[in-house]
């Protein structure tokens, strides 16, 4: 479908929207996208000044510095006090306090912003959904220092991921969401034939309407790029958002909500549509997600809150990507060092904090064969960790790439892991100083080994920058092996190193049917922990890990209902 065929949905309640027909371009080219599957952004990942104009890197500090040591004002209702609390990761100071406010106020005021929302109709949300992600692309360097800061994410990963492609997630979602909407005409004539008789005929009108109030609950490894799927893909289908952030990362949220009220405001509309939420408690944030009120939750984050939620919202439609075990297998190989640097990118990228990184490395006992001849299962250990060293062995390459460990715990799985309470240790963890940030945690990767017999080592999730080299019985035992773990405990990737057609067609057929998405031998600049917007769908909704995807028809569907109303003409 080309950009110039696709429908426009016409609302007897709604005129044309200005912000509709100023994003109309960009909306057409994205849903165009998606249905091509290739490349396409319209947001630069590159911090350049020739995107982003000269001086956007320093004012965008300079904001991000005055915000520290104060209050973050939002003028939400139902304010009664503040609350803050967050530790950077690098050890840099921050001292923010955010709104504290009434649960049962929010909730109030955005039943009530709702209806202006939905008087606006999906062309006119869509419109402005797109001008608040313009609004937020403009501040993405604010946006990556207040996701590097809380995160520990590297710079180049917070700008990237913090920015352009968090706001290419929240186009995505947005262009599902029309496009789901566009499809349902406003009005119809019914004309039924009665024979010799005079026809049956009716008017109907078609109103589509938001199922009521959603909830995005924010991770503290990717508080934008997590969270924008839910938010817009809501906001796109008529509902108001309460945005509830990591208590470590609610800075990036606090910013996304400030924006996006001032394009409300803006545009005449009730800002309360868009709110932060900050529990002081789990039985608060537990309080507002079960609320009769609120019909969607989105989280991101542990199985055991995860599967809370799936289990006690019962009112209210759940969108959870949890917990899983990624797994590479290594079979064979034509390209070896090629895929040691590959591997060694992927378990380095962000200390492995990563809800895509690969944890479980199956290799087969007797080894592999590679285009140097066969390497032992020993020596596949011992290269991946000489990788691993090497390609950390450079200061500057491996701060910007390790960043810092965000979780207290995470750094407590890293001390277990050196000591060999999962594995055998082929690669310790090593603390690096960052002479930048004197006080960040840095800690390069842990690599152990263990027998496929040793299921309780690594068939259990292992956040951060731990992965077992798991040695496997027997060749033929891999795609098996691989669908079980993937059956039973989950994951969101997949990958396969194999010259051998017949091992590659095993282990797709094992991914298809355990629903998870395989890389095969990437060996270049592509890393199987990495996602595409308008291409890639990050996860598939069909395995323990998640069961949603970003983003799909799937994903936005269900947050509108179809109200008619007919009568005789």
């Amino acid at each position: 479908m080309s950009p110039s065929s696709l429908p426009t949905c016409h609302y007897e309640e709604a005129m044309s929207h200005p912000m509709f027909d100023k994003h109309r371009a960009t909306l057409d080219a994205a849903v165009h996208a998606i249905h091509q599957r290739g490349y396409w952004s319209p947001y630069a990942e590159s911090p350049s000044p020739r995107a982003y104009g000269d001086g956007a890197d320093s004012a965008g500090k300079q904001a991000f510095d005055a915000l520290l040591g104060q209050q973050f004002t939002l003028d939400q209702p139902g304010q009664r006090g503040w609350l803050g609390g967050e530790r950077s990761p690098y050890g840099a100071t921050l001292e923010v306090s955010y709104p504290l406010c009434d649960m049962q106020t929010l909730l109030e005021a955005a039943q009530t912003a709702m209806a202006g929302w939905q008087d606006i109709g999906p062309d006119g949300r869509a419109g402005v959904c797109l001008e608040m992600l313009d609004r937020l692309n403009r501040h993405s360097f604010t946006l990556a220092h207040a996701v590097m800061m809380t995160t520990g994410q590297g710079w180049m990963m917070a700008f990237q991921a913090g920015g352009p492609h968090a706001q290419d997630r929240g186009l995505e979602a947005v262009a599902y969401g029309w496009r789901e909407q566009s499809t349902i005409p406003a009005e119809a004539v019914w004309e039924k034939p009665q024979g010799k008789n005079p026809p049956l005929v009716m008017k109907k009108h078609f109103q589509i309407v938001g199922r009521g109030v959603a909830v995005v609950v924010g991770c503290g490894t990717f508080p934008t790029w997590n969270t924008y799927p839910g938010l817009f893909a809501a906001l796109v289908t008529g509902n108001p958002v309460i945005i509830k952030p990591h208590s470590n990362a609610i800075l990036p949220a606090a910013l996304t909500v400030r924006i996006l009220r001032e394009v409300l405001r803006e545009q005449g509309l009730d800002p309360n549509l868009v709110s932060l939420f900050l529990g002081e408690t789990r039985t608060d944030t537990q309080a507002l997600v079960t609320h009769p009120a609120v019909a969607s939750v989105d989280f991101t984050g542990s199985s055991v809150f995860g599967n809370w939620l799936l289990g006690n919202c019962r009112q209210a439609r759940v969108y959870a990507e949890l917990a899983g075990v990624n797994t590479v297998v290594i079979d064979s190989t034509d390209s070896y060092k090629a895929m040691l640097r590959n591997l060694a990118f992927t378990l380095s990228l962000y200390s492995g904090q990563m809800c895509t990184t690969t944890q479980a490395i199956l290799v087969p006992a007797d080894g592999i064969r590679t285009e140097d001849g066969p390497k032992s299962y020993d020596e596949v250990c011992a290269d991946l960790a000489k990788a691993i060293s090497g390609f950390l062995s450079r200061p500057e390459v491996a701060h910007a790439v390790l960043g810092a460990i965000q979780s207290a715990d995470t750094l407590a799985r890293i001390e277990d892991a050196n000591a060999g309470r999962f594995g055998s240790v082929i690669l310790p963890s090593q603390k690096l100083d960052n002479p930048d940030y004197p006080q960040a945690e840095v800690r390069t990767p842990v690599l152990l080994s263990c027998d496929a017999t040793d299921e309780a080592a690594y068939m259990e999730e292992r956040f951060g920058p731990i992965s077992f080299v798991v040695k496997v019985a027997n060749r033929a035992d891999l795609p098996t092996l691989t669908e079980r773990i993937v059956r039973t405990h989950g994951a969101l990737t997949v990958g396969l190193y194999s010259s051998d057609p017949a091992m590659t067609d095993a282990v797709t057929a094992a991914t298809v049917r355990s629903r998870v998405a395989l890389s095969i031998n990437l060996t270049g600049g592509v890393f199987v922990n990495q996602s595409a917007a308008y291409s890639d769908y990050h996860g598939t909704g069909g395995n323990p890990a998640a069961n949603a995807s970003y983003s799909n028809s799937a994903f936005v569907a269900d947050r509108f209902c179809v109200v008619q109303r007919r009568y005789h003409l």
